[in-house]
């Protein structure tokens, strides 16, 4: 027999609508904070726009393609297609931070991580590995002789980089050249754009050391990916909230977000009201709080080969830096395949991205489909990119940002924790969860 929830006759501290991946990581994170949380999502099924698509014939019947797949494609349930792919960097100060999420929530028991196993950068229509270290830097074809010596000079100094010396422009100070400074900016320290060129270089280099840091943990490169896809990554705070007595509600709709006055009070669904203080919510649920600012284009396309001159790497991230193109902002290649069991055994999933500039956004990306080639299956999809109007602390009600077109985590990162410090007024303390974690699972065993 189900379990029905009488929504009406409870008062929530929070409430979150849709199950994307950062709803469900906050929600998680509140549940642990002894908030009570009612986490609904109009969809049967979590992740929401993120979320993994199996068996590959739903993969077909989202994107309206009138064929089924080829027998050529295997079983489909063996197919596990996340449509908003993102890596996790492995360790420092940024994108760790969800990684220390999982780790001191304990949402690790839920999931299982592989590292990606290159990492490389395009310029003049080839693509190269991005060197990080010394040895790399000497090694690689991607600069001449003389920049090599100048880029190794710029690893030591970053590895030994003192906080306190005020210096701004470190790449002239290296007279590091223009392909250079593209992929340290791009590839090392992923910028989005170059306005980072006029800021302070501390944010840099610390960037530097991460890429650094977390390539010299596991070697390949400096990213994971989760086995099956990124879908568990909901489904694991889903599972941690739940443990806290958080309550979830998938295939619920919401009918209205019931205010009183400027203040949220309350989420109507199916006649019953409920109330709550706080609401977290992606834009599709507040057209009316949100603008647009821009446009995503994502293409995932299906491969029977990996990507050419990537070492027959089975999962790889290429970057290709605005300036190789004449952007103003860069495309991202990411690809995972079989070996992270999100397709058939000798298949392969490679996913471009980019902001969208012109009217004619597959012409924009061409250069990293050519890259590709030869192609199965495309899958094209065009996203706006809704941000909101106001920060939500009169309204009490929080909207995520949509996801950009970037292929690892550090800006969803950022909004995780931008949208909890609005919400709480603090910021996020990672030793006070783990003590929270301990109360409930005990201390770890030494």
């Amino acid at each position: 027999m189900a379990v029905q929830y009488r929504i009406g006759h409870a008062i929530f501290y929070y409430c979150g609508i849709n199950n994307d991946r950062t709803e469900c990581i906050l929600s998680g994170i509140m549940s642990v904070n002894g908030k009570k949380v009612l986490h609904m999502d109009r969809n049967p099924y979590y992740g929401g726009e993120s979320s993994s698509i199996t068996p590959l014939e739903e993969l077909y019947k989202r994107f309206t393609l009138p064929d089924s797949p080829p027998e050529s494609m295997g079983r489909g349930r063996d197919w596990n297609v996340d449509l908003i792919p993102k890596f996790l960097m492995a360790n420092g100060l940024y994108c760790s931070q969800l990684v220390k999420m999982l780790l001191y929530t304990e949402v690790t028991r839920y999931l299982d991580f592989k590292v990606v196993e290159g990492s490389f950068v395009y310029k003049g229509g080839k693509i190269y590995k991005v060197p990080s270290t010394e040895t790399e830097a000497l090694a690689s074809n991607l600069m001449g002789m003389f920049e090599k010596r100048r880029f190794r000079k710029f690893l030591v100094f970053v590895a030994n980089f003192d906080e306190n010396d005020p210096k701004t422009d470190v790449y002239k100070k290296f007279d590091l050249g223009q392909d250079v400074i593209d992929f340290t900016g791009h590839a090392l320290a992923l910028y989005r754009t170059d306005e980072y060129l006029d800021q302070p270089c501390l944010d840099t280099v610390n960037r530097i050391k991460l890429y650094s840091e977390s390539l010299a943990r596991y070697g390949k490169s400096p990213y994971l990916y989760p086995l099956y896809g990124l879908g568990e990554l909901p489904q694991g705070f889903a599972r941690l909230s739940a443990i806290y007595g958080g309550t979830y509600m998938l295939n619920k709709p919401v009918e209205e977000i019931v205010m009183n006055g400027d203040h949220v009070v309350g989420v109507k669904s199916e006649g019953e009201v409920a109330r709550c203080k706080q609401l977290i919510c992606d834009p599709s649920y507040i057209p009316d709080r949100v603008r647009k600012a821009g446009q995503v284009i994502r293409v995932i396309c299906i491969l029977s080969h990996p990507i050419k001159n990537t070492n027959d790497a089975n999962s790889c991230q290429i970057i290709i830096p605005q300036n190789q193109l004449n952007r103003n902002s860069d495309i991202y290649v990411c690809m995972i395949s079989y070996a992270h069991n999100v397709a058939a055994q000798g298949k392969y999933i490679a996913i471009v991205s980019t902001t969208v500039e012109t009217s004619e956004p597959e012409a924009e990306i061409e250069p990293a489909l050519e890259l590709l080639e030869p192609i199965d299956q495309k899958f094209v999809a065009i996203s706006d990119l809704f941000e909101p109007t106001d920060d939500g602390t009169s309204s009490q009600i929080f909207c995520s940002r949509a996801y950009d077109a970037t292929t690892h985590f550090e800006t969803t990162c950022n909004d995780i924790k931008d949208i909890y410090k609005r919400m709480t007024g603090s910021d996020f303390d990672f030793e006070n969860m783990k003590r929270k974690q301990n109360d409930v699972f005990g201390e770890d065993e030494q």
